[in-house]
């Protein structure tokens, strides 16, 4: 394992910024990566910012899997590796953890991405929130390269975003795609020339949201994508109560009505 950084977290108005730090190899994940991406997201979970913004370093965003990381598992029982429910509170490995753990991220997550963004790097894009692309970006479900599955949380973050076609032809395939094609489908939210620079814009502006709004509106939307009808509505009405009248809901209509920037605590 190097022990070469693989993941730098800086912190900025309000803003955690997450980067993958291994641009000699196209951001490729290995183990030291798996490890500090996991701690990033950790770290970010429990600090006070109100929105997290993840990009890489270099000419991609992630190439995927480190291919010698991948020979190393040559020989090893597969169960080993893959089954203990060793992260998310018993409910993933370290590789699903990659994806899984920005899902839990309490705040909204941004993935800017560009140049390559394939196998486990564009798992760990899925668990963002919103994902911003440069038009040249490629995306691939790569892992029918290597002739396995996805199986770094792709399964459960694939099904919410594309028609169940689409993610067998990817899936399939392993066959990249462009940005332009990859929004179509419903794989990247927007386009931008620049992405970082306007997932960085976009943090920015969430910035002058109420946080507890924010952090609430991420958990009611993750439980209304699994579960009944029934259920979300109730939970609609439980996270509401839970925001108005308290300070931040406060803040933001006195500021709506003084038309000024609100100041959260």
């Amino acid at each position: 394992m190097s022990d070469t950084p693989r993941v730098s977290v800086t912190y900025e108005n309000h803003i955690a910024h997450v980067r993958l730090t291994r641009p000699d190899k196209m951001n490729a994940v290995d183990q030291a990566m798996i490890d500090a991406v996991i701690a990033a997201g950790l770290e970010v979970a429990e600090s006070d910012a109100r929105v997290c913004v993840i990009s890489g370093e270099g000419k991609g965003f992630c190439a995927g899997i480190d291919v010698g990381s991948l020979g190393a598992m040559i020989g090893k029982d597969p169960d080993d590796l893959l089954m203990p429910r060793s992260h998310g509170n018993g409910t993933t490995n370290q590789w699903q953890e990659v994806a899984m753990v920005w899902t839990r991220v309490p705040m909204p997550v941004i993935a800017a991405v560009h140049g390559v963004c394939y196998g486990a790097g564009l798992q760990l894009a899925l668990g963002a929130d919103i994902r911003i692309a440069a038009p040249d970006a490629k995306l691939a479900v790569m892992e029918m390269k290597w002739g396995i599955v996805p199986d770094m949380g792709g399964m459960v973050l694939l099904p919410r975003l594309v028609r169940g076609d689409v993610l067998r032809k990817l899936t399939y395939t392993a066959t990249p795609i462009d940005a332009r094609q990859a929004q179509t489908w419903g794989l990247v939210t927007e386009l931008a020339d620049d992405p970082l620079s306007a997932a960085l814009e976009l943090a920015e502006m969430l910035t002058q949201k109420s946080p507890s709004a924010l952090r609430a509106a991420k958990a009611l939307i993750g439980f209304a994508e699994t579960n009944d009808a029934d259920a979300v509505l109730l939970e609609e009405s439980r996270a509401q109560a839970a925001l108005i009248g308290r300070p931040h809901q406060m803040e933001v209509v006195a500021a709506t009505f003084q038309k000024r920037a609100p100041k959260f605590d």
